[in-house]
């Protein structure tokens, strides 16, 4: 099963993304079944036609509601995805053998559709239910890489009720951060949401529009260095995860926000280049592949992520965020880096369902 779509705000990115994998997995090898979850959260039957998925003229793909509903098993044993239409007996629609979930953000990247995945017994492609979570929570993740180690910058947390009934005790915590700042949603992908605050004038406004995607914002205090990100691939038969070569992202003086932002990254090619591999020393380039492989571990994530990291003028790496879902169009970050790295996009797709076809149902 091709799972895409959701509730979250990055829904028309994982439509546009399921599109790129049904056009690219071997048909030879796999019988696919699309299933689309629109914005309200309905299970439909989807088009396999790559095309009717694509992003076309700056306008993300969105998953069509249907009279007809799908319904996942829920019992052990039982693989079979049912159809309910209307007034209609329910009616079977296939067997699946394992499920993957092109689903970014809140409802799908967090945990949620893994945990209801989980009751099933269904294997599927990626991280688990609490790898899913931390990784899709900016504040808790953090926490994480700090208990293991890792190199993170500062940051300060805005909780629900911290805004605005405590904001004097929060801009204690906030202002040592200096400047500038970006403010973020805690649990929301593809930097929706975020802003880059060069003067605390402009904080409340920040948060605000933070928290139109999540009540809980995380603020982080500005690391000169260069963006590089570098993708992540489960081990076969327990062997330690494989890492691509890096890839920088450049952002260019066309950039309206002045940072890689929601609409830089999917909707306005001239605002940045994409370069893999980046250009940096080969110790430097062994030390990102290092703290790549011990930020999956400390998550315990499975399958795949982009671990995504700041190399400053001296060459010290700070870890950013890791993202479980990352964006898997032909033309993403992750895909792209494993191209550089000698592994084709169909290989790829291909290597991910089979990680997840070794792996045991239940607790690992």
């Amino acid at each position: 099963m091709i799972l895409f779509g959701g509730r979250s705000g990055e829904h028309g990115i994982s439509v546009a993304t399921a599109g790129g994998v049904l056009g690219a997995i071997d048909r030879s090898k796999y019988e696919v079944v699309p299933i689309g979850i629109t914005p309200n959260g309905q299970w439909v039957i989807a088009d396999d036609e790559p095309e009717r998925w694509a992003i076309t003229d700056g306008v993300a793909p969105e998953v069509p509601a249907s009279s007809a509903e799908v319904v996942l098993p829920l019992t052990v044993g039982d693989a079979a995805l049912r159809v309910l239409e209307p007034g209609q007996v329910p009616s079977a629609l296939a067997d699946v053998d394992v499920v993957f979930p092109l689903l970014h953000g809140p409802y799908g990247e967090d945990g949620t559709v893994q945990g209801l995945l989980e009751l099933a017994d269904a294997r599927y492609v990626g991280s688990g239910v609490l790898a899913s979570a931390v990784g899709m929570d900016k504040h808790f993740m953090k926490m994480v890489f700090a208990g293991h180690g890792l190199p993170i910058g500062p940051y300060a947390v805005i909780r629900p009720g911290d805004w605005p009934g405590r904001r004097d005790i929060v801009l204690q915590t906030i202002e040592p951060l200096g400047l500038p700042l970006f403010v973020k949603p805690a649990r929301a992908g593809s930097s929706l949401g975020v802003s880059r605050v060069d003067s605390l004038d402009d904080l409340d406004a920040a948060v605000e529009e933070a928290r139109r995607h999540d009540p809980k914002v995380i603020v982080e205090a500005g690391i000169a260095g260069r963006e590089i990100e570098c993708a992540v691939l489960g081990g076969r038969s327990g062997e330690r995860p494989r890492t691509s070569l890096p890839g920088e992202i450049v952002v260019t003086d066309e950039t309206k926000n002045g940072f890689y932002d929601y609409e830089a990254k999917y909707f306005d090619e001239a605002a940045v280049q994409l370069s893999c591999p980046a250009d940096l020393p080969d110790h430097v380039i062994k030390e990102i592949q290092e703290i790549a492989v011990r930020t999956f571990e400390a998550i315990d994530a499975e399958g795949l992520a982009r671990v995504d990291v700041f190399v400053t003028p001296d060459d010290q790496v700070v870890v950013n965020e890791i993202n479980t879902m990352p964006g898997f169009t032909p033309f993403s970050m992750y895909p792209r880096m494993w191209a550089a790295s000698g592994m084709t996009y169909p290989e790829l797709i291909d290597e991910l369902v089979q990680l997840a076809l070794e792996r045991s149902t239940g607790l690992r």
